[in-house]
């Protein structure tokens, strides 16, 4: 399969190898090892799964850095809508990628606590695993700062399907709607937490647009009309 001949199924399959990593570091690791206001049981269960741990941060790692490439491929396929508005859409998730890696010192720093290095010795474990658990929620609230961006980019990336008419029209407006919940979601962790859970909950209809838009571009695929025109002519000469 070439890029050049289906660059929508290309940039789909990206999309979504770059969001199983993503997902098992954001969702599967903290199911099984983060105990809700238990820092022991936090602290006793990264320490006997360790490697979960360093792969949940590995993996937000490699998600976040290969979501470039998912961001240049899309750039590719929708530039000829509108440039301006595709640079946009690449610029948002360029700025968002640091923010996730600076993120990951958290729980790097939560580990180094949990392992109890020499020079933490002055500390009783106790006070070590509540400073892990500190940081394992800052390492939280920094997701809930970037999800801003991971509604902004879906705004202009939303124009871009909506107006490209080699795409579905609802899928653009799901695209938008994600966006926007998303960075509810966002505000809400900053200005509301207690509420977060249940925005979270509620937003997920709108938040599946990204899914859709996935599985869209994987199975159907998508032709700029000017890739679709030099395949037609193609075809004809031979």
């Amino acid at each position: 399969m070439s890029s050049t001949k289906n660059p929508g199924r290309f940039a789909g399959l990206l999309y979504i190898l770059t969001s199983i990593p993503g997902f098992f570091a954001m969702m599967y690791v903290p199911s099984k090892l983060i105990v809700h206001a238990n820092a022991a049981a936090t602290a006793s269960n990264i320490a006997a799964h360790e490697m979960l741990f360093r792969l949940g941060i590995a993996g937000q790692l490699i998600g976040q850095a290969g979501f470039i490439f998912v961001a240049l491929a899309l750039y590719d396929l929708l530039k000829g809508v509108n440039r301006r508005c595709a640079s946009l859409m690449v610029t948002l998730v360029v700025v968002q990628i640091p923010i996730a890696f600076l993120n990951e010192l958290n729980s790097i720093a939560a580990l180094v606590l949990v392992r109890g290095a020499d020079f933490l010795s002055i500390f009783e474990k106790p006070r070590r695993d509540a400073l892990a658990m500190l940081f394992l929620n800052l390492h939280f609230q920094g997701l809930v700062v970037d999800e801003i961006f991971w509604g902004l980019w879906l705004v202009p990336l939303a124009l871009l399907v909506y107006r490209s008419r080699f795409l579905p029209r609802f899928l653009g407006v799901w695209l938008a709607l994600a966006g926007f919940a998303w960075v509810i979601l966002s505000l809400t962790g900053v200005l509301s937490p207690q509420y977060y859970d249940k925005v979270f909950t509620y937003s997920q209809p709108a938040a599946f647009g990204e899914v859709a838009f996935m599985l869209w571009l994987v199975i159907k695929g998508a032709k700029p009309p000017a890739l679709e025109a030099a395949a037609l002519s193609s075809s004809a000469d031979a």
